[in-house]
């Protein structure tokens, strides 16, 4: 009777082992397939990551585009031209607009930071920033006194103040020019202006134009302009700005635009441009 129970109880055991063993093979399957789930996932998380990190130039965010192409900053810049001067231009000068007369801003994201105007105006002048901006002695018969070759506008004296210290790397041996009414008198800007050699110069539209007018500040080594396209905390920028608006596109049309046709001029949208023509815009004038 000892005997029949031992063996009963050693088959109750080998029964239980057998059917434990496929439950334990399932087990390890799943703890195998648990196993797998993370990889994917962190295959996915890469790839987003990745993307992401890729090149945000012409990325639309919250109604602006944070690093424009030289094509949007283009077509941006030709539509409010158009709107703000109610005019629709000619076959003839769209077709002498082209993207070379633009600017391209830094490719990567660290140029697209603030702080950093001054390293967008060595890619825009090459090999020869150096020379053409940092340089401090009058060249007679080549650089004259008073002919910047960037000039930089935005629309306020202190706006224009917090450009020139992103500019201060190149302006430690040939010092900018301010041209703002400020606390600074317009006879006493044409007498620095006139008497030493300008490679840079930052103001606002007002006092810049008023400048020429006067002879004072020369266009002959102009090459590159940057436009501001900061906004103030109303929302307001260059383009949309009451007064300044009207007066950027008065020094705009007398002196930049045919050069620009010309291509004598390349232009730069420095900053954030709106996606889409939110400010109200002006009907073009009928013909």
């Amino acid at each position: 009777m000892g005997s029949g129970t031992a063996d009963a109880a050693a088959k109750k055991r080998r029964k239980q082992k057998s059917q434990l063993q496929p439950k334990s093979s399932i087990h390890k399957s799943k703890v195998k397939d648990k196993k797998k789930k993370p990889s994917k996932n962190n295959e996915e998380k890469k790839e987003f990551e990745t993307t992401a990190a890729a090149t945000t130039v012409g990325k639309r965010e919250s109604g602006v585009i944070q690093r424009p192409t030289a094509s949007q900053q283009l077509s941006f810049f030709i539509d409010q031209y158009q709107s703000a001067n109610r005019v629709q231009l000619s076959s003839l000068e769209l077709d002498s607009l082209k993207e070379t007369c633009i600017v391209e801003q830094g490719q990567s994201p660290a140029q697209n930071t603030t702080d950093n105007l001054d390293e967008h105006v060595k890619v825009a002048f090459g090999s020869s920033w150096k020379k053409v901006l940092c340089e401090k002695h009058i060249l007679e018969g080549q650089v004259d006194p008073g002919n910047p070759a960037l000039l930089v506008i935005s629309s306020s004296a202190l706006r224009s103040l917090d450009l020139l210290r992103e500019l201060r790397s190149l302006t430690k041996d040939c010092h900018a020019a301010k041209l703002f009414s400020k606390h600074m008198k317009i006879e006493e800007q044409q007498v620095s202006i006139l008497k030493n050699r300008v490679n840079i110069a930052s103001g606002t539209p007002s006092r810049i134009k008023k400048l020429i007018d006067i002879e004072a500040l020369g266009l002959s080594r102009l090459a590159v302009i940057v436009f501001d396209m900061h906004t103030d905390v109303k929302g307001y920028s260059l383009f949309t700005l009451p007064q300044v608006r009207d007066e950027f596109w008065d020094l705009y049309r007398t002196y930049f635009h045919q050069p620009l046709l010309q291509g004598k001029l390349r232009l730069c949208l420095y900053g954030p441009i709106p996606s889409n023509s939110s400010a109200k815009k002006r009907k073009p004038k009928d013909d």
